[in-house]
């Protein structure tokens, strides 16, 4: 598109009223769905380390805790009420550190907010519902079990598990 003609489209866009631009945008624009992950830490174990992951069903692998954010919540409000709901662990969000890179867009459209967090594994109770997550566990970070593949992809990106190795240009800060 020629320079003149992009630049008086977007003059005639930025004149039109706020919520009929809102709605362009969102016809135009691709949709995220946005999460939120914590990778939570066994702050008692010796190095390497462990790691809180849970088994939802149908059960074919392990996860990390993480869901939806809901509309106008905070990730780390999100990752902390997720974190509590899928396995009984509770960190206040002002104690969960953003993860770098903070953001991993998936090509399958959503994007995941990620938290680290430490706990004692020793005096934290792990309680899970049955329905939505059939068990938390603690795993060495040197003998993880089969992960779902989101999970490898995750915890690659912060150098953790099969995928560690793996570069992915999806994540950004």
């Amino acid at each position: 598109m020629p320079r003149r003609l992009r630049g008086a489209a977007y003059q005639g866009f930025y004149r039109l009223p706020h919520p009929v631009r809102r709605r362009i945008v969102r016809l135009i624009a691709p949709k995220y769905l946005v999460g939120a992950v914590c990778i939570v830490r066994d702050s008692d174990a010796r190095e390497p380390g462990r790691l809180l992951l849970l088994r939802q069903p149908p059960g074919r692998g392990w996860g990390l805790p993480a869901g939806l954010l809901k509309k106008g919540e905070a990730p780390e409000v999100g990752a902390a009420r997720e974190l509590h709901e899928e396995s009984g662990v509770r960190i206040a969000p002002d104690e969960l550190t953003p993860a770098v890179p903070n953001a991993i867009v998936h090509p399958k459209g959503w994007v995941d907010t990620v938290f680290m967090g430490t706990v004692p594994a020793s005096t934290t109770e792990l309680v899970v519902d049955g329905g939505e997550v059939l068990e938390a566990v603690w795993f060495p970070l040197d003998d993880l079990p089969r992960l779902t593949p989101n999970t490898a992809l995750v915890l690659g990106v912060y150098g953790i598990g099969p995928r560690a190795a793996e570069q992915t240009p999806s994540a950004s800060s």
